[in-house]
């Protein structure tokens, strides 16, 4: 029996150093946010959003986008062990991901370039903790 799955819910990764990653995601992104502690949050906030664990949970079309900040400082990702190969943000166009680049170039951020693999376009990058991070747009 399979189970009715409609869509993901969430994704979350561990990072080493919340604040850099919340800048380099806020700076790359632009997602809102829709959930963070506040700075000034009472015990009984802070019960009652234990679940952030220090990071940020962005929203994207159809679900979130979180950050956890976990990792041991000098831990590192590679998708060549169990667990995460990348992570991938849809954009509706070639355009798009052209102008994409082109502010990863503004930001200084190390990109492959716009690849056309025939189902659609990519553009591959790696936030600070290394993570692979890829933009898509469909063909067409």
């Amino acid at each position: 029996m399979s189970l009715p799955v409609t869509g993901f819910s969430h994704v979350r990764l561990t990072v080493t150093d919340i604040a850099r990653s919340r800048r380099f995601y806020d700076d790359v992104l632009g997602l809102p946010v829709a959930f963070e502690l506040p700075a000034d949050a009472d015990d009984a906030t802070r019960e009652e959003l234990w679940w952030l664990f220090g990071g940020v949970v962005y929203e994207v079309p159809g679900g979130f986008f979180g950050l956890r900040p976990v990792a041991p400082a000098a831990d590192t990702f590679t998708e060549n062990r169990a667990g995460l190969d990348h992570v991938a943000f849809k954009l509706p166009s070639r355009a798009d991901l052209d102008a994409a680049a082109a502010r990863l170039d503004e930001l200084g951020v190390a990109h492959a370039g716009v690849k056309d693999i025939g189902l659609g376009c990519l553009l591959e990058f790696r936030d600070p903790d290394n993570i692979a991070l890829e933009l898509w747009a469909d063909a067409g």
